[in-house]
């Protein structure tokens, strides 16, 4: 009779297990959802990274801006002087 009992507990046990795992399970539309949600996601990481990567070409011209501009600076201040008219 226990022996009958314990066989039935476990056999309730496991099936309640299978149940409670079936019910934790994503479904065809949550991994939908899921898988749009990433796909927004990878749309902003993607213009990120295209931004970054403008700012650092803009950086970068305006780096060599300044350097051209920092040489004609030192040329005009190493240019000796003119005499003053008159």
């Amino acid at each position: 009779m226990i022996k009958q009992h314990l066989t039935t507990a476990r056999t309730l046990g496991v099936a309640i297990l299978a149940t409670l795992s079936l019910a934790a399970c994503a479904t065809r539309d949550d991994i939908a959802q899921i898988n749009s949600r990433l796909d927004q996601i990878d749309a902003r990481v993607q213009s990120a990274a295209q931004s970054a990567e403008s700012a650092n070409q803009n950086a970068q011209r305006a780096n060599q801006r300044l350097d051209q501009m920092e040489s004609r600076i030192q040329q005009l201040e190493t240019r000796p002087g003119r005499a003053p008219r008159g």
